[in-house]
């Protein structure tokens, strides 16, 4: 079996095997068809001729394009999860990414906005419109509930129990999670699915939280653009889905929230990734420590 083949094999095991995301699986296979074009155009196409050192080339050659060192990172775990998956398959048994270590990356603060620029953005005045209903709860429950703009669309009407105020989220790998939904993102989800939903229904039902203007759900684009559009407005340049999602963890951690807690609502696997959080903003642990230690002050 050629390699081409045998990514078309690998593909098909994370969808089915392994419960991968689509977005998963669409990034997994961008890098490695990439991969192995570029394997193709330097005549190599069986799996047992790929050497440790063709693959270092690559790597390198995506380095040198200016790749962000993140997504170098993802092409390299991409390449290793397809090697691995070849041997054990047994479509070949040449195993050049043994040791093959991941590129470091400079760790990243995510990008987060102010509690004062939250309200800025929920509080401005949204259309009273099906439209304008809908993208006020799209922002507050962004950053009410710290969802993923995958999550968010792919909301469906079972998955919100406001009498028990509560979403249950489908996050990476289909895992459910039940995160809290109260206060004005509550309040705004109520408006839209009481008084706003109804007009964007369109000829086939669907069971989509958020719709488009023709019934559909919403795209991760969409949300996207409807952010950015809203954060504009609001005096708030570049603002992504994202970034509300880590405004949520880190006003949460400043307001004394319990770290394994907030690695639950996130959906982390590793608390690692939700510890990067508490690295964002340090002015609260400074004055934590004003207010309680007794000889902070002179």
């Amino acid at each position: 079996m050629d390699l081409a083949h045998a990514l078309e094999e690998y593909l098909g095991y994370l969808a089915v095997e392994r419960g991968s995301s689509e977005n998963t699986i669409a990034s997994y296979g961008r890098d490695l068809a990439r991969y192995v074009a570029w394997l193709a155009e330097r005549g190599v196409t069986d799996p047992e001729d790929v050497t440790r050192q063709l693959i270092e080339e690559h790597v390198g050659a995506l380095v040198d394009v200016g790749l962000a060192p993140s997504s170098v990172e993802r092409a390299v775990s991409a390449i290793k999860g397809l090697h691995r998956f070849m041997v054990a398959d047994e479509l070949c048994s040449a195993f050049p990414t043994a040791d093959l270590p991941l590129p470091t990356k400079p760790a990243r603060l995510p990008d987060v906005i102010s509690v004062e620029a939250a309200a800025r953005l929920l509080d401005q005045p949204f259309p009273r419109t099906p439209s304008g209903l809908r993208d006020r709860a799209i922002l507050e429950t962004l950053y009410g509930c710290g969802l993923r703009a995958s999550e968010l669309c792919g909301l469906d009407l079972r998955s919100v129990v406001l009498d028990e105020a509560l979403l249950r989220v489908h996050g990476k790998g289909e895992k459910e999670r039940v995160v809290p939904v109260m206060g004005t993102a509550a309040a705004a989800l109520s408006a839209y699915l009481g008084q706003g939903r109804g007009g964007l229904v369109g000829r086939r039902p669907t069971q989509a939280v958020f719709l488009n203007v023709r019934g559909g759900r919403l795209s991760r684009q969409s949300v996207h653009a409807i952010v950015e559009r809203y954060g504009r407005m609001a005096g708030i340049e570049g603002l992504h889905p994202h970034t509300l999602r880590h405004s949520y963890a880190t006003h949460l951690l400043e307001g004394g929230a319990d770290l394994r807690a907030v690695q639950e609502l996130l959906g982390h696997a590793n608390i690692a990734t939700t510890q990067l959080y508490t690295h964002v903003d340090r002015s609260h642990i400074r004055r934590v420590y004003l207010a309680a230690h007794p000889r902070a002050r002179e």
